[in-house]
């Protein structure tokens, strides 16, 4: 039980983080992706290489899982940013399934459709991290870390720049603010913190695959942050418990059929999504916790 709980608690931040992340940029910069889970998804592939080839080193690890994901945001930033709305969240969704095709193909890199097997443990400081109990720890930290860093961008002049922009890009512009360079920013840190939490993921698991990086996954991040409430700080890691522990919860419903959970568990998704939207569109947390 300690150790399902521990599990439990790990995913929970690691979740927290993306739809931290994701959030910066959709709920303050207003920039809608459909691509998330390709910057996770990158950051725990170079994180899983880089461990079963060279150091398994959590200070090796995680900054080049964070400056490749950095570094392909700008793939999608520089072509797309000075477009809005609806056609960036088309590009986007494009980069989502070029990046499966990339995921699955690329043998050298992702050791394709098997993915990566036997990751070893992340290292700190000569010491493995392998035990599930141990590993919540470090994931907690890496959470607080980056509620810390997002904490300060928001309320920052950076933070100020971003929800200009959000609100009109013209007015923005028209104030002298550089509204591509500062949307690309926003994107670039976003990525790099994702591809972070994807390396400490792919060494928790061990073994990572396309699987845990296609649009399913990042459509589960974005409700996260929907659920939770879009442009608050609090919103993101309410969404991550609420849609990752209800599924653990629906499993003790023992009158339920245990073959239906799946599709129990995607009828109440869309429920609660549809009423949050009718009685409390800001999301659980709403406007207070901005």
């Amino acid at each position: 039980m300690e150790n399902y709980l521990a599990n439990l608690g790990v995913l929970i931040c690691v979740y927290s983080i993306l739809a931290i992340t994701l959030n910066f940029i959709m709920g303050y910069a207003g920039i809608f992706s459909l691509a998330h889970a390709v910057f996770f998804g990158f950051g725990a592939y170079t994180g899983g290489f880089i461990a079963l080839n060279y150091t398994s080193s959590m200070f090796v690890t995680l900054p080049a899982a964070m400056v490749v994901s950095a570094v392909l945001s700008l793939l999608l930033a520089i072509p797309t940013l000075r477009v809005r709305g609806e056609y960036f969240v088309a590009a986007s969704l494009g980069l989502q399934i070029l990046a499966v095709t990339l995921f699955t193909e690329w043998k050298g890199f992702t050791g394709g459709i098997g993915g990566l097997v036997g990751i070893p443990p992340v290292s700190l400081f000569g010491t493995e991290i392998f035990r599930p109990t141990s590993f919540v720890i470090v994931t907690i930290v890496a959470l607080i870390v980056t509620i810390g860093i997002f904490h300060l961008l928001v309320h920052s002049n950076f933070g100020r720049s971003l929800r200009a922009i959000r609100d009109s890009e013209s007015a923005a512009a028209a104030f002298g603010k550089n509204v591509p360079v500062i949307k690309t920013v926003s994107l670039a840190i976003s990525a790099a913190l994702a591809g972070m939490v994807g390396a400490l993921y792919a060494s928790y698991l061990a073994f990572i695959n396309v699987e845990s990086f296609m649009l399913d996954t990042s459509v589960l991040i974005m409700a996260m942050v929907i659920i939770g409430g879009t442009g608050t700080q609090l919103g993101p890691i309410v969404g991550a418990i609420v849609l990752l522990s209800l599924p653990s919860a629906i499993t003790y419903l023992n009158f339920l059929p245990q073959s239906e959970i799946g599709a129990i568990q995607q009828i109440i998704y869309g429920a609660g999504m549809t009423l949050l939207m009718l009685f409390r569109p800001g999301g659980i947390v709403g406007s207070g916790g901005k």
